[in-house]
């Protein structure tokens, strides 16, 4: 089968990232590191490339210049078990720059943007009892950070 890995461009940030990333997420760490050498494009001995786990997810990070900036089309989706874990994460990604965004979504400092939501959320969403889906959207639709206890009330009525 082949192996899948998200391949994240930075202007030079990507081993700050990396480090970040691998200090936030348990059962992560820093794989291998290449450097530019005399053909470039980037300076020779600076990070090219930076590969890394996330809870054992297998990320790289290049440093690509600035040609290219993260949009919302696609971001890292984080599953809280609790509002605890959502908590933390939240936190931890929108420290030194971050932003807050809609429905758990956030911008990290480099601007890559994360989905910090449990998976509770999609069950809600997706119960065949519409009413109940609808509450839960609607709830969802006025937070920042997900409150899984406002998403249960809403659930329950």
């Amino acid at each position: 089968m082949p192996k899948i890995s998200p391949f994240l461009w930075f202007d030079t940030q990507a081993e700050e990232a990396a480090n970040l990333y691998v200090s936030i997420f348990p059962n992560s760490k820093i794989l291998a590191t290449a450097r530019y050498g005399d053909a470039g494009p980037g300076p020779k001995g600076s990070v090219m490339t930076v590969q890394f786990q996330l809870d054992g997810q297998e990320i790289i990070a290049l440093n690509g210049g600035p040609i290219y900036k993260f949009t919302e089309a696609i971001s890292l989706s984080v599953d809280c078990k609790s509002q605890e874990e959502v908590d933390r994460y939240w936190t931890q990604l929108t420290a030194n720059g971050g932003q807050e965004g809609p429905c758990g979504w956030l911008k990290d400092k480099f601007g890559l943007s994360w989905q910090v939501t449990p998976p509770l959320l999609a069950q809600m969403l997706s119960d065949t009892d519409r009413k109940k889906a609808a509450r839960v959207m609607e709830a969802m639709m006025k937070m920042k950070k997900i409150d899984i206890a406002g998403l249960k009330r809403a659930y329950e009525g």
